[in-house]
């Protein structure tokens, strides 16, 4: 195990604190996660009840840890909480600033109790500014951070993504930051704060809009399933369902377009570069989307494989689950003794995937190991 050694404390709820979590702990990590006594972590309810009362989302983002039911309102439950933070590595929380200061644990004071304390708090809106105190969750942070805004189609309201990619996001980051924290501290022998949060996240995901609009002044328009750069680079229908075909440079469109019997449009200055199928995107999508219509999915996507033009039918969950290429990278992976499957860490070391030690724990399982 990578991270064997590596002791976690997380007071976490839901998915973005959770998350970061749980890949330290599929990575080895021991990771203890402290919930409140009444109900636990609100993700155990957030959704319907699957397997020992606990949510999907619950289940798949807590596998491999240890639960302790901890009152921290009380004098009691700080200082076993302390206790715990004494012999630890991390402590990774979500709960409002301040909420943590009223309680004694905010990053200033737990990093001059234990200097080599890695701390990581994770936000809604940040750990300073006008927003810093306000709660905030998924469809907000999308709506507010203009993510919603580039989403779908132009003439269709906004929508969400629809995973929740600034939570996921953001314990993806905490991870990532906790890692540097800790190699910092190889190096000094001195813990920090790590700070993450959804809004933060959000703008990274929309950099490219925002550095262009920053930039040129130019607002972006929604394209639904097209990008803004490149074309063609979309989903377009055949006669008996959809696929994506991205033609990623001006030579992968010169082969399109011989596939598509048209070899003539690599060389036609309305066509030939992207700049120049840029301005004329309605044309160019309608040209292609004529011809795709006359064919089936799987026969385009032979044509289109066999010419090297990247491409792929649009799947549902259950066909992607059931796909050759996902099977044979084996991330949905089964717990020993329960009826639970689960997609694994989407990273492998030396081709090996880390691997699942147990399922999420029962509230306050582990707290009379502990």
């Amino acid at each position: 195990m990578l991270l064997a050694g590596l002791k976690i404390v997380e007071f976490s709820q839901v998915i973005a604190g959770p998350f970061g979590g749980v890949i330290l702990s599929d990575l080895g990590a021991e990771v203890v996660k402290i919930e409140k006594p009444d109900g636990g972590d609100d993700g155990r309810t957030t959704g319907p009840a699957y397997l020992h009362g606990d949510s999907m989302t619950f289940l798949e983002l807590n596998r491999g840890k240890k639960s302790m039911a901890l009152d921290l309102k009380s004098q009691d439950g700080i200082a076993v909480l302390n206790r715990l933070l004494a012999e630890s590595d991390v402590f990774i929380h979500n709960q409002r600033p301040d909420v943590v200061r009223s309680l004694g644990f905010d990053g200033e004071t737990l990093l001059k109790q234990f200097p080599r304390l890695v701390y990581c708090q994770i936000s809604a809106f940040g750990h300073k500014g006008p927003m810093e105190l306000a709660p905030g969750y998924e469809s907000i942070v999308q709506s507010y951070s203009g993510l919603a805004s580039i989403n779908g189609f132009p003439d269709r309201p906004p929508v969400r993504v629809g995973s929740s990619i600034c939570d996921l996001g953001t314990g993806m980051w905490a991870a990532i930051g906790i890692l540097a924290a800790l190699r910092q501290r190889d190096r000094t022998g001195k813990g920090m704060i790590v700070n993450a949060s959804l809004l933060e996240t959000a703008l990274s995901w929309s950099a490219s809009a925002i550095n262009n609009y920053v930039n040129t002044g130019a607002e972006p328009v929604r394209q639904g399933s097209a990008y803004t750069n490149m074309v063609p680079y979309q989903t377009f229908e055949a006669s008996d369902g959809s696929l994506v075909v991205c033609a990623g440079n001006d030579r992968l469109f010169a082969k399109l377009a011989k596939v598509l019997g048209h070899p003539e449009w690599a060389q036609d200055p309305r066509y030939a570069k992207n700049r120049d199928r840029l301005k004329n995107r309605t044309e160019v999508v309608c040209l292609i989307q004529e011809i795709l219509d006359r064919g089936t999915v799987a026969a385009w996507l032979e044509k289109l494989r066999d010419a090297a033009v990247p491409c792929a039918p649009v799947q549902s969950i259950p066909e992607v689950v059931n796909d050759q290429q996902v099977e044979a990278l084996n991330i949905l992976q089964s717990f020993e003794g329960e009826d639970l499957t689960l997609v694994g860490l989407p990273l492998s070391f030396d081709g090996k995937r880390p691997g699942f030690t147990h399922i999420a724990p029962r509230l306050g399982a582990d707290n009379g190991t502990i």
